[in-house]
């Protein structure tokens, strides 16, 4: 396993994340913790999961399976660097969503509780709460790290300028601020180019891409459309409206001799604000089969046909559109 730094932080986590949303709704508690099971044994130290994970199980659902697996002890807690996230709707009352000091606080305890475990490591906002004062978050932030519940902030699905806004606010504090940003990134979705990334890079902040496979679009999808193993409507839509490029994408990749999705991950961590892309397996075969991208090393070339093929918003702004 390969390990990098978080952005300027000390912190080292594993190049791929484990992230956990299937756990439940997709996979079953056995077999999500299979998975983990492996994801250590192979050295992925870094898991990442939210509070409203579980759908038609029960919001908190997936952060109960987690727990659990923890609780079996061996060491696995302390080998884990665990993220989850707060804002979404965990109940029908008010202050059980979003990001007031009241929701965040009785949040965190709500997923250490499911969680069993006295810390989370990276706490991630999973969206902007426009209605909620910077400074009424980083209080209940700061309490949570002055009682020891959760060691570093991040945030989820930002913008640039709220990254901005929450550093500096966190800077007149004089606290740490946000350490990571997860995001939708991957080659057919590279908007956060413009001003994510730049504001990441300004802030000395890790990235950690979701989707790095766009749903499977860059999974092998046209050769399974015309398999017949790709029937969903959206996504017999997606295909069919990419056909082009996604035959010289396919096409590229078969001439690598890679598959796509091992390709589609290996661009992500090509890419040095990357820290670790999040992959989402079902299964143990998965899992083990995402482990191949760390081997894919892209040339310069190989780099610049991707460009060509899945051309970005032409770097980040405002020259990507100005001068």
């Amino acid at each position: 396993m390969e390990y990098t730094h978080v952005g300027h932080l000390g912190l080292v986590v594993s190049r791929l994340c484990l992230g956990t949303m299937n756990f439940g709704p997709h996979t079953s508690e056995e077999d999500s913790q299979k998975i983990m099971d492996q994801a250590l044994a192979h050295g992925i130290n870094f898991f990442d999961t939210a509070n409203v994970y579980g759908r038609h199980l029960g919001a908190g659902a997936t952060e109960e399976i987690i727990g659990r697996w923890f609780a079996k002890g061996g060491g696995r807690r302390d080998k884990v660097v665990l993220a989850t996230k707060v804002y979404g709707q965990m109940g029908d009352w008010p202050n059980e969503s979003r990001l007031s000091k009241l929701g965040i606080i009785k949040a965190c305890e709500a997923s250490l509780n499911r969680l069993r475990t006295d810390r989370i490591d990276l706490y991630q906002m999973h969206h902007i709460d426009r209605h909620a004062w910077w400074d009424e978050i980083w209080e209940a932030m700061e309490q949570l790290k002055s009682d020891g519940k959760i060691l570093y902030v991040g945030s989820s699905n930002f913008a640039g300028w709220h990254i901005a806004r929450a550093n500096e606010i966190a800077n007149w504090r004089h606290s740490l601020g946000l350490s990571m940003e997860q995001s939708l990134y991957n080659l057919t979705a590279r908007t956060i180019e413009l001003e994510v990334i730049p504001a990441v890079q300004e802030y000395g902040m890790g990235l950690i891409p979701w989707s790095p496979l766009a749903g499977g679009l860059l999974a092998g999808a046209l050769h399974k459309v015309e398999e017949g193993r790709r029937s969903q409507q959206y996504m017999l839509g997606e295909v069919e409206g990419r056909r082009d490029q996604l035959k010289e994408w396919e096409d590229l990749c078969e001439q690598l001799g890679e598959r796509p999705s091992d390709v589609a991950l290996a661009w992500l961590l090509a890419q040095p604000v990357v820290t670790a892309p999040i992959i989402g397996p079902r299964t143990v075969e998965q899992l083990e089969g995402s482990l191949r991208a760390l081997e894919v090393k892209l040339d310069a070339e190989v780099l610049g046909r991707l460009d060509r093929i899945f051309p970005g918003p032409g770097g980040a702004a405002p020259e990507a559109y100005a001068w």
